[in-house]
């Protein structure tokens, strides 16, 4: 049992080190290239007029979403992202080469934080919405832009303006159409796996899931939705117990939110008030989207017995509240959940909710 605990920490380690929700990095564009002071010089023609070319444009710094990446990991490892500078104009009007705008590739969902000031930027919201943070110096005009009737060999030339720096912070929100809010050992990532391709650890220990996933749950041919596995919520989670707020911020971009209580549950109605009580206490707006009660692990109830359970439990105590029973091992009333995930989607999605 010991063995087995300490083999499972070493895994849930390694998978911490891979989901990265949270980096601060420094960005920094390239500067204008410098115009060209040059003049012509042809065989018949030794007095030629201004040539000088135009300095290339500098490379600014974009951010890029990509649905594909669920990680800021690869930033973690690489704080400072220094772009190319623009090359300098030449004779024969020639403008200097722009330079390379470096693209960094984030996580849809991914907030973009001035860490000095702690304003945000922008949200990268949608697959392929891009901000740029810092904007590459324009190059500098070479003489020949500066030619006038009353100036005809202007000998002298603009240099490039300088690129910004800035210190920024990455904060990443999983994008999901269900989220999953329950206490360690609800059974979150065990339906997560069942009902997709997706395949968290699961096992029966506290805290098993210490990081999100996303899972994608297929609805008939063509149709699926996105399921969040978020991390177990404890009691005094908005105050930071557990690692509550690190995770509960990953439940603020769900369309629809599933609260998983298991059947064994000691109280089941103060296990679903504490994770409300949560939810409200860190953010009082999370009560507003659409809500499901799932009681999960109904393998533990006896057949003879399910049928009773449930009526009593939405006769004193569901009420309006939407509800299904349901075991992912033993593949009981799932058919029923799936559905009823299914319609709340399309519903919420009818709506045009604000992001959070």
């Amino acid at each position: 049992m010991i063995a087995g605990f300490i083999v499972h920490l070493a895994q849930v380690r390694r998978k911490i080190m891979k989901f990265v929700d949270y980096v601060t990095i420094v960005v920094k564009s390239g500067k204008g290239g410098a115009g060209s002071v040059s003049f012509r010089r042809e065989k018949f023609n030794p007095r030629g007029g201004p040539n000088g070319g135009d300095g290339g444009k500098g490379a600014s710094v974009i951010f890029r979403a990509m649905r594909q990446l669920t990680t800021l990991l690869d930033l973690r490892y690489s704080r400072h992202h220094n772009a190319e500078n623009g090359h300098n104009g030449s004779s024969s009007l020639k403008t200097g080469k722009d330079g390379v705008d470096i693209i960094l590739r984030v996580p849809a969902g991914t907030i973009i934080k001035d860490s000095d000031s702690d304003e945000t930027l922008y949200e990268l919201l949608h697959d392929g919405d891009e901000f740029i943070v810092v904007k590459g110096g324009r190059g500098g005009k070479g003489n020949a832009f500066f030619k006038s009737a009353t100036r005809q060999t202007p000998r002298f030339s603009q240099p490039g303006e300088d690129g910004e720096e800035r210190n920024i912070t990455l904060e990443l929100k999983l994008l999901a159409d269900i989220g999953l809010v329950g206490f360690p050992n609800a059974g979150k990532s065990t339906l997560v796996s069942t009902l997709s391709a997706a395949r968290p650890k699961v096992a029966d220990y506290p805290f098993t899931t210490l990081v999100p996933s996303l899972g994608v749950v297929s609805v008939g041919d063509y149709q699926s939705f996105v399921i969040a596995d978020i991390p177990g919520i404890i009691k005094g989670a908005h105050e930071g117990k557990g690692l509550g707020v690190r995770f509960l911020k990953h439940i603020e971009r769900n369309a629809v939110l599933l609260f998983l209580v298991p059947s064994d549950s000691e109280d089941i109605v103060a296990e679903f008030q504490t994770l409300l009580h949560e939810l409200e206490e860190f953010d009082a707006k999370l009560l507003s989207k659409p809500r499901i009660i799932g009681i999960s692990k109904m393998d533990l109830v006896p057949p003879d017995e399910r049928r009773r359970f449930e009526e009593n439990l939405r006769e004193e105590f569901f009420g309006t509240e939407k509800n299904v029973f349901f075991s992912a091992v033993a593949h009981i009333g799932l058919d029923d959940l799936k559905a009823l995930l299914w319609k709340h989607v399309e519903q919420a999605h009818s709506f045009d909710f604000p992001d959070v």
